[in-house]
């Protein structure tokens, strides 16, 4: 007969065989919750991922956030509120950033620029906690003290229309996609000041970094391919043939693949990082924007603007759900959960 303990071990053993036998399965979620910025709601969207329901809806107070990003503990989001036009069009120039209680859902904290700066992507740095963001009329990037939510420094990135921001995994270096100039700048962040300014294209968007780093990429908008960026050289290395113009990227943790969003055809391109081609494509609903990938590394979440959701894809099996959101789904951010 068996034991006792045996028994309960068995029992153990089969709920959790049960549990995670579906790649998709609610275990397989990471814990936390998704922060999607609702840009034609003026809403940030707090969602829990493992249901797809969302749980509240804070309206930021301002015309409009388009980023996110969530404190390290979980606790907060900061939102730049760029104001009610693209980048490099006509309209509001934004000049603050709203801090919001993610369990209180409500806005606890308001920084003001002082005058417009259309401040937009929003990045933790790594190593030393300060909050770095994209100030487009600025050509900056500025330093924030998420503590006291004083602005105690910029990096300059020589160029207009710094609109996307990417930070190396020690937190050395910046890389900002400049959309106008169709140019990537690179940043020293601890000396704060520009080190070079990569050429890709008429006009460019978003920017991301390979596992390692040794990698950056950029999606040209005046050619449907993806430029590959050597940051030891600080020039492109090769392009990659897209579908269609691409947009936001992001690196699955394993380093294998990067997920684009290719807008102009409502898919996501799966590139192999070895043969840096196309290795297949997902079909998403209309006009997909940001890719953000669950810290387990086993779910990759898409917004996807037109249809007002966000698209999420198991990274073992390339299944897509789709997720209800608010207006203009663009920004996303990971809220950890302890």
């Amino acid at each position: 007969m068996l034991r006792l303990t045996e028994f309960l071990g068995m029992v153990v053993f089969f709920a959790l065989a049960a549990r995670f036998s579906d790649g998709q399965s609610a275990g397989s979620v990471a814990k936390g919750l998704l922060l999607v910025a609702n840009k034609n709601d003026g809403t940030l969207g707090i969602i829990d991922p493992q249901s797809g329901r969302t749980l509240g809806a804070v309206a930021e107070g301002g015309v409009t956030g388009h980023e996110v990003i969530a404190s390290p503990d979980g606790r907060f989001a900061y939102v730049p509120i760029y104001g009610n036009s693209g980048v490099g069009k006509a309209g509001s120039d934004g000049a603050n950033l709203v801090v919001i209680d993610i369990a209180a859902r409500k806005v606890t904290g308001n920084l003001d620029f002082g005058h417009g700066v259309r401040p937009h992507c929003p990045l933790f740095g790594p190593k030393d906690g300060l909050l770095y963001v994209t100030t487009e009329l600025e050509n900056a990037i500025a330093v924030i003290d998420p503590r006291t939510l004083k602005v105690v420094g910029a990096v300059p990135t020589g160029q207009k229309e710094s609109h996307m921001l990417a930070i190396t995994r020690d937190g050395r270096r910046g890389y900002t996609a400049n959309v106008g100039p169709g140019t990537v700048s690179v940043l020293d962040l601890v000396a704060r000041k520009t080190l070079a300014v990569i050429p890709i294209s008429g006009q460019t968007q978003r920017i991301s970094l390979s596992v390692d780093d040794r990698l950056a990429f950029t999606s040209d908008q005046t050619k449907p391919r993806l430029a590959v960026i050597d940051t030891a050289a600080n020039k492109v290395k090769q392009w990659v043939s897209l579908p269609g113009l691409g947009y936001g990227t992001a690196a699955t943790g394993d380093g294998r693949y990067l997920l684009v969003a290719v807008p102009a055809v409502n898919q996501v391109a799966v590139v192999d990082l070895g043969s840096m081609q196309v290795a297949r494509t997902l079909d998403v609903p209309r006009a997909p924007q940001e890719v953000l990938i669950a810290p387990d590394s086993r779910t990759a979440y898409v917004s996807c603007d037109a249809s007002h959701q966000v698209a999420q894809i198991g990274l073992a099996d390339w299944k897509v759900k789709l997720i209800d959101a608010g207006k203009g789904a663009d920004g996303l951010a990971w809220a950890a959960m302890n």
